[in-house]
């Protein structure tokens, strides 16, 4: 009774590999979605104070500093720790703490390559000038009225943080994909 009229499950195919089309170049991978990458900044953020709030405390706790050395100290290190964050481990490995976490890399445009120096310390200087007044712009466009292309389903427009200072973060799996198969073309 329990075996009328069941069928069996169809075969399961095989999904082909994003970059195994025959005489195709592999395309650069596309970069990740907005939520993983505020993730990654709140995770980077987070810890960033967390490392800075327990070297404060433990190093003025027992002086007894008053506020203005307190809050000194406290900018000069989150300032040091966030670039060694954002440049110094992104030019080692690729990611920041928070991106690591994510499972987000960053790559230099347009050969996927790894980022130099100086456009890290472009992305981290312009961080820095961005995150801060993204509540102000955020009241600004709130205020705003919106134009009528966007009200009427026009054409959305795109991050102007996207590919900053030409780098790119992508999913680190489609990083992984794109060098298989940059290292299967040279063969």
């Amino acid at each position: 009774m329990y075996g009328i009229g069941r069928t069996a499950a169809p075969p399961v195919r095989p999904r082909p590999h994003p970059y195994d089309a025959p005489g195709l170049r592999p395309r650069i991978p596309r970069g990740t979605g907005e939520t993983r990458r505020y993730l990654a900044v709140g995770l980077d953020c987070y810890l960033c104070l967390l490392v800075v709030g327990l070297l404060v405390h433990s190093c003025l706790g027992a002086v007894g500093a008053g506020a203005g050395r307190t809050a000194a100290v406290l900018v000069g290190q989150l300032t040091v720790l966030s670039f060694a964050n954002q440049v110094l481990l992104t030019m080692a490995v690729r990611a920041s703490a928070g991106k690591l976490i994510m499972g987000v890399r960053v790559i230099r445009l347009p050969d996927a390559g790894r980022p130099e120096f100086r456009r890290l310390v472009l992305r981290w200087l312009y961080g820095l000038l961005w995150l801060p007044l993204q509540p102000w712009h955020h009241l600004r466009r709130a205020t705003a009225e919106t134009p009528p292309r966007e009200r009427l389903g026009g054409c959305p427009r795109t991050a102007p943080h996207a590919d900053l200072a030409g780098i790119r973060q992508v999913h680190r799996s489609d990083l992984r994909y794109y060098r298989e198969a940059v290292a299967g073309r040279t063969r």
